[in-house]
């Protein structure tokens, strides 16, 4: 297999979800119920694809950057810039080939689960189309050798998603949702496209290698240490947008009003995992001030969304705060510097996290045929203290949903286990490193919440008994096209796939494959070195992997003592700290923070400007207006007393001479001679009288 081969093929796997976009888009009504069938074949032939890349790459061209470039427009010499034109390609490394896999995976999946899923929905055709939309603008992201590509595609994205989480718009809460998560990514992505400008006015050129190489040869940024750091973070505002991280991560847990298959989607593998894509290619030109910025970023992020999620009932809600905050932790990783780490966390976690969703949706599933059997219309049947003893009548989702909670609490022989004891190692080797001892702790206690939330809905659930035993009787496993999804995540999730030693990542292929690149910043503004930071991770990974267990256990262990052996009332410790409570069950006040200062102030400004134009500028026209009527009044009275009455009095004088004169005017010549020579006696006596 060739390189060009490769870029072929990557070109193919973007196109593919496009094909199935298109079909249905125009097609759909006449494919009607046989739209996911387009859907499901075409994705599949995407994932295969990848996969083919992902083999070939890492086995035969494993240090090469594959690289394909043309150039989109030319505009020759430029005044003041000199010559002006605009790249753009595609770009196949280690990262991308992985990245591919993932996408189609998971897009693959939902496909396949959708089918069953959504079946009977009215917008059945119109729903694959939009997959297929948002599976290739995920694409474009993934395999774009230039920020300007990337930039086009991450805007087609923030589209797709739009247009999937408001697929029930005729609900106000899931038009609201797609709404609030368009706007706040808009935020975001005013910072990536500041960023993008300050790269592209110095450095003219927005390809990855153009960037990072004369970055290299000490062109920073408006030749300032200050704009080499801020031009990484106004990129990284792009990533805090995607990845909802601390302070725009209140989009992503309302993006749960959309269909079940779309939050699997969105918050697994594709969407969220855009920032932190972004993160670890940008990686080279990142200063370690602003690693240091982002792995705060990351840590406060985890820890406000892990505590959040520990009040939360709703199934999806609580999966959803779980996403932020472990997005939080890759993010945190990526930050101290454990490359590698942070983006095995964001595949370990695709396959783990799609699975809680899907599971999820199976759960949901199983429960709306059930409440709808007992005509009950007032049952939530996304909160989980609703359910419980669903282990017996839904055994496959039971276990596969169990293996992926043991995945996200890193519980070992899980690919979980395997990311997150590499990140928490990173968070102590940067702790020892800078002094900045507050993210592993930070680190270590959200692994222990995750932990004691993920069994919260698992013992809630699945165990124990149903809150309604009558209502059991109808709830069954949910068909093999939305099982199988499930245990192909959850074999997935083993820690084989990735290393075959059980307790170290980084002597499996995913390390060999993916490894720290080298910075491109000068060296009094770059982080610890590669050789540095390793040795410092060797020495931390023992002790991070032990509390790593010590903290998961004892999650876990609380999680039982409370809901499952109920030696803790959770109910009780909720009152005795019944502020705190309702302070995490109301996600930290930051809708209210947000809706009291940012969106009232948006309101104001509104309303100032609308005051403005409707006083000041309507004034100003109607004045205008007004003026311009009274002038048009007085012009038309001058025109009908002035001018047309001189025009008329004109006239009337020369019809009363007409009236004399005609009596003259007989037509006969005597008369004629007569009054000649009347004329002449007069003229006579006249003249003689002078």
């Amino acid at each position: 297999m060739t390189q060009s081969l490769l870029l072929q093929l990557s070109v193919a796997v973007l196109f593919l979800p496009l094909v199935s976009f298109l079909i249905l888009i125009f097609f759909g009504k006449k494919l009607a119920r046989q739209s996911d069938v387009i859907g499901i074949f075409l994705n599949g032939a995407a994932l295969a694809l990848s996969v083919t890349i992902l083999y070939a790459k890492v086995n035969f061209f494993h240090d090469e950057l594959l690289n394909f470039t043309f150039t989109w427009i030319s505009l020759g010499n430029v005044t003041l810039i000199g010559p002006l034109k605009f790249d753009l390609g595609i770009m196949i490394d280690n990262l991308t080939a992985v990245m591919l896999v993932v996408v189609t995976l998971i897009s693959f999946l939902v496909n396949l689960f959708s089918s069953k899923y959504m079946e009977g929905d009215i917008r059945f055709s119109r729903y694959y189309a939009n997959l297929g939309l948002f599976s290739f603008s995920m694409l474009g992201i993934v395999i774009a050798n230039n920020f300007l590509s990337m930039y086009i595609f991450w805007e087609l994205v923030g589209l797709s998603s739009y247009l999937l989480i408001g697929h029930w718009y005729e609900k106000k809460s899931a038009s609201d949702a797609s709404k609030k998560a368009f706007v706040v990514n808009r935020v975001g992505d005013f910072g990536f496209l500041i960023g993008i400008l300050v790269l592209w006015a110095n450095y003219h050129t927005l390809t990855y290698e153009g960037v990072y190489a004369a970055i290299g040869s000490g062109m920073i940024p408006f030749q300032s240490a200050w704009w080499m750091t801020a031009s990484g973070l106004l990129i990284f505002c792009g990533a805090v947008g995607k990845s909802a991280q601390f302070p725009l991560h209140v989009w992503l847990p309302d993006a749960m009003e959309g269909p079940t298959p779309v939050s699997a989607l969105i918050h697994a593998a594709t969407m969220v995992a855009a920032g932190v894509y972004l993160i670890a290619r940008t990686f080279p030109m990142l200063t370690a001030d602003a690693l240091m910025v982002i792995a705060y970023v990351g840590a406060i992020t985890a820890f406000i969304s892990a505590t959040i999620a520990i009040a939360q009932t709703d199934i999806k809600k609580v999966l959803a705060y779980s996403t932020v905050s472990q997005l939080g932790y890759m993010v945190m990783g990526l930050g101290v510097g454990a490359f590698s780490a942070g983006t095995m966390h964001l595949v370990t976690h695709a396959a783990f996290k799609a699975g809680l969703f899907l599971g999820a949706g199976s759960v949901i599933h199983a429960m709306h045929n059930a409440l709808h059997h007992a005509h009950d219309h007032h049952t939530d049947a996304q909160d989980i203290m609703n359910m419980g003893g669903l282990r017996k009548k839904m055994p496959i989702t039971f276990w596969t949903f169990v293996m992926f909670t043991l995945a996200i609490s890193g519980v070992p022989l899980t690919s979980g286990f395997l990311s997150k004891d590499e990140i928490l190692a990173g968070t102590l080797a940067y702790g020892s490193l800078t002094g900045h001892m507050l993210i592993p702790i930070i680190g270590f206690l959200v692994a222990g919440l995750t932990a004691f939330y993920m069994f919260r809905i698992v013992i809630l659930a699945f165990m124990g008994d149903h809150k309604d035993p009558s209502r059991l009787e109808h709830v069954h496993e949910s068909p093999l096209a939305m099982t199988l999804p499930l245990m192909l995540l959850a074999a997935l999730s083993f820690f084989a796939f990735y290393s075959l030693n059980p307790i170290g990542a980084s002597s499996g292929w995913f390390f060999h494959a993916i490894e720290r690149p080298a910075t491109v910043v000068p060296l009094d503004m770059a982080a610890a070195s590669t050789e540095i930071f390793e040795e410092a991770l060797h020495h931390a990974h023992n002790t991070a992997m032990l509390f790593s267990l010590l903290v998961a256990g004892t999650g876990i262990l609380l999680s039982f003592l409370t809901y499952h052996w109920k030696k803790i009332s959770a109910d009780a410790v909720a009152e005795s700290m019944a502020p705190v409570h309702k302070f995490l069950l109301n996600k930290w006040y930051f809708d209210e923070l947000y809706d009291a200062t940012a969106v009232a102030g948006v309101k104001g400004i509104a309303a100032l400007f609308a005051w403005f134009d409707g006083k000041i500028v309507d004034g100003i026209v109607n004045g205008a207006g007004s003026v311009t009527k009274m002038g048009a009044v007085v012009s038309g009275k001058f025109d009908s007393i002035v001018v047309d009455g001189f025009v008329n009095l004109t006239a009337t004088v020369a019809g009363t001479f007409g009236l004399v004169l005609r009596k003259v005017q007989t037509g006969r010549v005597q008369s004629y001679i007569v009054f000649a020579i009347l004329g002449i006696v007069v003229l006579f006596f006249f003249y003689r009288a002078v």
